[in-house]
């Protein structure tokens, strides 16, 4: 593990415990009743409880407990090491990958000036929020019509009787009218406003200060509005507040996921984590889409069904990666992120593979995993009858981890490419 200025960072399924000290960081009691209550009776998807600590799981990303930031960072092997190189390789890997395939859902032309010197996933989010909001900010705050009531020296829009009487029989210089009003204050910069205050308070990345008391200076004041996800459900883009997507996106990240101290105490959490597993599928159906021939198709999630009951819907079948899809030279890949450390899948992995194989009728099947040096190893599934000679392989893929990320993208297609073109592994049937 690696900490400082209030930052530890520690790689997935690792454990922090209480009292653990990291030079001169503590994971102290107040920060691990905060994460128990943010695990609460139903549970979190990012860790589990154990005496006196937590575990992480194969989430990544960073849970900001009050002032301390806790980065849980991916490694393709055991940790061996706590160095801050060691973190520091892994987190640039994690940046780049989630930039690689849009983890946050962003296209602005603000992403690409991005510096990936960011201290890690959050700093990275904010990041990306502040430069949105600057960006929105050069081009011009969009105005919008909306309804005014209130008391004005001159006649304008409709006099509400009922209320100009009531509070202007004294002032009869005064109008109580209702008219409709041309400015910024809506719910999208409420939304922005809002998310605005709140890097204000949790953030702890000194390079964003300045820029976010900018922010506050330059942005329009608005009022506090109630959030949740029907307050982002119900919003309907026009051509005018499009560019307002990708901006009112990150601040759903920030404002959904932070969850305030119910007992108004100091640890406030905000946790923004990724399943691992799910960022490398898509990393590499990036790569492999990135590289392939014009003639050859690639398919994300792919589906078939396998089995229907009586009643209700049928279950279904869906690898990762399908390649050549309906075709004779169609091949299945799944995705693991896991480090086999030269033992075999396991069994549910390969009745999964081999289920791909009859319903996709594909060619080949391989799991893909990330690893410290390229590997492949293939196995052929055996028949019921030994006499029988069974043609289906699924194969093992090992791919080096490369922090060069386009390096890394044509070595997973590199392999992936060689390995369909070998020959299949045969199985002799038995004589005996």
């Amino acid at each position: 593990m690696q900490s400082g200025n209030n930052h530890i960072a520690i790689f997935e399924h690792q454990c922090l415990r209480l009292n653990d000290k990291y030079e001169n960081v503590v994971f102290d009691h107040p920060k691990l009743l905060a994460l128990q209550s943010f695990y609460g009776t139903a549970g979190v998807p990012y860790f589990s409880l154990i005496h006196n600590g937590v575990r992480f799981n194969e989430h990544v990303g960073v849970i900001q407990v009050g002032d301390l930031v806790i980065e849980i960072l991916p490694k393709a092997d055991r940790p061996t090491s706590g160095s801050s190189a060691d973190a520091a390789t892994w987190r640039t890997i994690l940046i780049r990958m989630m930039l690689e395939v849009d983890a946050f859902n962003i296209h602005a032309p603000t992403t690409s000036t991005l510096s990936l010197k960011a201290n890690s996933v959050l700093d990275l989010l904010f990041q990306l929020f502040v430069s949105e909001v600057e960006y929105l900010l050069h081009n011009g705050l969009v105005k919008k019509y909306r309804r005014k009531e209130g008391n004005v020296t001159a006649l304008k829009g409709n006099l509400i009787f009922g209320k100009h009487i009531q509070r202007n029989l004294t002032h009869q210089e005064r109008f109580y009218v209702g008219h409709t009003v041309y400015d910024p204050l809506h719910k999208l910069h409420a939304i922005i406003y809002k998310s605005i205050r709140l890097l204000k308070h949790i953030n702890t990345s000194a390079d964003l200060h300045s820029r976010i008391g900018n922010l506050l200076l330059s942005f329009p004041e608005m009022a506090d509005i109630a959030i949740s996800a029907t307050a982002f459900n119900t919003i309907n883009y026009n051509r005018k507040t499009e560019p307002y997507r990708k901006c009112i996106e990150l601040a759903r990240l920030i404002l959904l996921q932070y969850h305030p101290d119910v007992n108004k105490g100091p640890s406030h959490v905000l946790a923004l984590m990724f399943d691992m597993n799910l960022l490398w599928e898509k990393f590499v159906y990036k790569s492999l889409s990135r590289h392939k021939s014009p003639k050859t198709t690639i398919a994300a999630q792919s589906s078939k069904p396998f089995w229907k009951p009586e009643r209700g819907m049928s279950s279904r079948v869906r690898p990762d990666i399908v390649i050549d899809e309906n075709t004779e030279e169609c091949i299945v890949i799944d995705t693991k992120w896991k480090n086999l450390n030269g033992s075999n899948p396991s069994p549910d992995d390969l009745r999964q593979m081999y289920v791909y194989h009859q319903y996709f009728r594909a060619k080949k099947v391989a799991l893909i995993y990330p690893s410290k040096a390229p590997s492949k190893v293939a196995g052929v599934y055996l028949p019921i009858d030994k006499r029988e000679r069974l043609e289906l392989e699924c194969c093992m893929i090992g791919i080096c981890v490369d922090i060069t990320i386009r390096s890394w993208q044509k070595a997973i297609n590199d392999e992936v490419v060689r390995w369909s073109e070998e020959s299949i592994v045969r199985q002799e049937p038995s004589t005996q």
